[in-house]
């Protein structure tokens, strides 16, 4: 039903190509099924419009792929694929965005904190709206950023300003890339979507259900944008931290830098993602309202990739012409809610801690997906009847809780990014595991009690969620999975309010939240469409 209602919701990027389609002589969608394996042959995919149609194939003179998934639940698989007939020729090729880029050199700045998906596609939307965007991250740029990478994953040596959440392309660059959402009324999609493709993502990301770019791609494609923006007479900078905000006559002013610069905007995008701890405190430190925001905590869960497909697949596996599969799980247990979260198939779990003495993992995927491993977040809901030892914490209960859990799980090890584990069946059974099945956490592993190490209610409830999982999905309970601790940054555990009308902070004219940090999204896709809404509001309030 998930998988049915995702699908449906996506439709909705179609319905703006189809009016323009019917502008140019659109003569018929039609659904067809194509064995997995043929569904790049155009005589194959010829035939079966024949076939859908009865037409000739002189009656059928252009054709294209307007929308393509995967349906596992028939053997053999298939896939299922819209395409849009046309009765002469197929239409002109809509315009590249990019083409409706302005040069910007002197118009009215806006600086933008953060050069993750929201921050970047803000800085996209003021090229497209006259604005000059002034980007700021605290990382380093994509390329250099590889070097503080490899030191937290071979030496256990975290970078607190560029790490797999800091740095150019935010926590995006470095996870699975996966580009489908359930918000589609917040923004334009297939914009976002066109962006990225026009900046070198593949094209096949227009077409496909379940987009997906990769970890190995993302960088350049990022590089990219960042690239497009200094072309049009935007700035962006790395290696600058906010320090402080510049705020004149109760309104926003500007920024000042950690070492001592001082940028003037009369409006601010604060676009600085989930973990910008110091963010929410200086945000706290000059009485400007924050809100307590529910979330979620857990574990990453990693099982070896063929075991999933021949769950998924059937007995036969993946076979040679189908993708690694994938799940989504979620049920209800007293209290709480339990889901998988970011589920990488053919992936690998990384180390994401943003400080010293902290752990805390993820995952990623490289475009190919062809890691033997398949991993998922694992998490239980937080709210703010769970928090009740930190209420004296306030608005920052939710997250003084993630900070306890990844700081106490840290203490429990070798001071090293090793990461605490058991064996599924060992979790279930409250007992530390005598041995540990292989992994891509390149890091390692120690074998520890999760299940006490966890906050109790946290542990419960994952045992609970494990064994419901189990029944739906038989053959997801086994001794070769292996439970990661500790899956804690799935979101903001702070809101930054913002009104909806103009999206500026209620208390500080000219700061508009945005983003995963400021509590209004989740992931690339919503991430960057509320960038560029945001963007659009800075030119409505700049240009009044």
């Amino acid at each position: 039903m998930d998988t049915y209602r995702r699908e449906k919701q996506n439709d909705h990027q179609l319905l703006g190509r189809r009016r323009r389609f019917e502008c140019c002589g659109l003569i018929r969608e039609v659904d067809i099924r194509i064995p997995a394996g043929k569904e790049n042959d155009r005589e194959v995919l010829l035939a079966a419009i024949r076939r859908q149609t009865g037409w000739s194939n002189e009656e059928i003179t252009s054709w294209k792929i307007i929308r393509r998934s995967l349906d596992a639940r028939p053997r053999p698989p298939v896939y299922q694929i819209r395409c849009a007939i046309w009765h002469q020729q197929l239409p002109d090729p809509e315009p590249v965005i990019s083409g409706r880029f302005q040069r910007v050199d002197d118009a009215p700045p806006v600086i933008i904190v953060g050069a993750g998906p929201a921050g970047y596609f803000a800085a996209l939307e003021c090229l497209l709206v006259g604005l000059r965007p002034v980007v700021l991250d605290r990382g380093q740029d994509a390329r250099s950023r590889r070097k503080d990478l490899r030191a937290i994953q071979q030496f256990g040596e975290v970078h607190p300003d560029s790490n797999y959440c800091f740095g150019e392309g935010g926590a995006g660059t470095y996870s699975d890339g996966k580009l489908y959402t359930r918000s589609v009324k917040r923004g334009k999609m297939d914009q976002v979507l066109r962006l990225l493709v026009e900046h070198g993502a593949p094209a096949d990301i227009l077409v496909d259900a379940h987009p997906h770019i990769g970890s190995n791609k993302l960088p350049a494609v990022v590089m990219n944008i960042g690239a497009t923006i200094r072309h049009y007479g935007g700035e962006v900078r790395f290696n600058a931290c906010v320090e402080d905000f510049l705020i004149e006559k109760d309104r926003m002013s500007g920024v000042i830098l950690r070492e001592g610069t001082i940028l003037r905007a009369e409006a601010v995008i604060l676009a600085t993602g989930h973990s910008a701890r110091d963010i929410f405190a200086l945000l706290h430190r000059r009485q400007i309202a924050l809100l307590f925001k529910p979330y979620a905590l857990g574990v990453r869960i990693e099982h070896p990739q063929p075991l999933i497909d021949e769950i998924q697949y059937g007995p036969a596996g993946k076979g040679e012409f189908l993708p690694p599969s994938s799940y989504s799980l979620t049920c209800q247990v007293p209290g709480h809610g339990v889901f998988s979260f970011c589920m990488c198939p053919g992936g690998l779990v990384v180390p994401t801690a943003t400080s010293p003495g902290e752990i805390v993992v993820n995952g990623m995927s490289m475009s190919r997906r062809d890691s033997p491993y398949a991993n998922a977040g694992t998490v239980v809901s937080v709210d703010w009847k769970d928090v009740s030892d930190y209420h004296d914490k306030g608005i920052f209960a939710g997250l003084a809780l993630q900070q306890a859990v990844e700081t106490r799980l840290f203490g429990a090890g070798d001071g090293s990014q090793k990461a605490p584990a058991q064996r599924m069946t060992d979790f279930l059974e409250g007992k530390v595991s005598s041995s540990l099945p292989g992994t891509s956490y390149i890091p390692g592993l120690w074998a520890a009690p999760l299940n006490e190490l966890l906050p109790p209610w946290v542990a419960i409830a994952l045992q609970q969620g494990i064994r419901q999982f189990s029944r739906k999905m038989p053959g997801y309970l086994t001794r070769e999975a292996v439970v990661i601790g500790t899956e804690s940054r799935t979101s903001s555990p702070v809101r930054i309010p913002r009104d909806e009308g103009t999206r500026m902070h209620p208390d500080l004219p000219g700061l508009f939240p945005a983003g995963e940090g400021a509590g209004y999204a989740g992931g690339i896709l919503s991430a960057a469409m509320d960038g560029q809404n945001s963007a659009r509001a800075v030119a409505v309030f700049l240009f009044r």
